[in-house]
């Protein structure tokens, strides 16, 4: 069995969604893959991949990321409404957003958000960030509310075997964003993600943690785990992307 890992592969672009369907049909069936969000944010387009998907692997895990519970097409939800439609089409599609036990692997998946804990956010990312457009929270949730919601239903912290490999969307520590990136694109750090998810991830102690969001390709070992992002991208970014399927562990 190999586990492959793969996050933000933004399927509204009709060349990411080729890419996708063009997975062979008869190469995975005895893999996991795991997706680490930014899938689309189109609801029927989300559950026709993610079925798609199962039907090719013999498990595929996946959290939603941000763009998932943008409401921009849906005016009568807010995104905790769309966040419990995800979780009912994932269910329908084969997909699972549970703790993934077979043999010696365990696989747990990292709910999450961010919650400006790696800086304060400037006007720049208020004005031109489109999550805080795209969005819509009850009542008067803020970015700490909605980063403790999504941490809260994690579960299966203490999980241990053989190998342990956890996975989020977000970041879960801004020292993983590789030193070629130009300064010029700090600003981006508050919503990059949080230092509590990473407070998680230290808990599960996990070999191998698989993220995305950044759209930076990342292998780098810290505090003896292994952090991975293969984020696929927007079909311009091929210099920070490398725009294929990876396999992140083999039995």
């Amino acid at each position: 069995m190999r586990v492959f890992g793969l996050s933000d592969m933004h399927i509204d672009y009709s060349e990411n969604r080729l890419w996708l369907s063009n997975l062979s049909a008869s190469d995975f069936k005895q893999d996991v893959l795991i997706l680490a969000g930014d899938l689309t944010e189109d609801l029927v387009l989300l559950e026709a991949s993610l079925t798609g998907l199962s039907e090719k692997f013999a498990q595929v895990l996946f959290v939603p990321g941000n763009h998932e519970l943008w409401v921009r097409k849906y005016p009568d939800i807010d995104s905790l409404e769309k966040f419990k439609r995800i979780k009912e089409l994932t269910a329908r599609s084969g997909v699972s957003m549970a703790p993934y036990h077979a043999g010696s692997l365990s696989i747990v998946p990292l709910l999450s958000w961010y919650d400006f804990s790696f800086g304060q956010p400037s006007e720049k990312i208020m004005a031109n960030w489109v999550d805080f457009r795209a969005c819509r929270w009850p009542g008067d949730m803020d970015e700490n509310d909605i980063t403790q919601y999504f941490l809260g239903l994690n579960c299966e912290l203490d999980t241990v075997n053989q190998t342990v490999i956890s996975f989020s969307h977000f970041m879960p520590r801004i020292d993983l964003m590789p030193n070629y990136i130009p300064e010029t694109f700090s600003y981006l750090h508050p919503v990059m993600g949080s230092n509590l998810l990473e407070c998680q991830v230290r808990k599960i102690n996990p070999d191998i943690h698989l993220y995305g969001h950044s759209h930076v390709n990342v292998q780098v070992v810290l505090d003896k785990t292994e952090y991975i992002n293969n984020a696929f991208g927007y079909p311009s970014e091929t210099r920070i992307t490398k725009k294929q399927l990876r396999c992140i562990y083999s039995d």
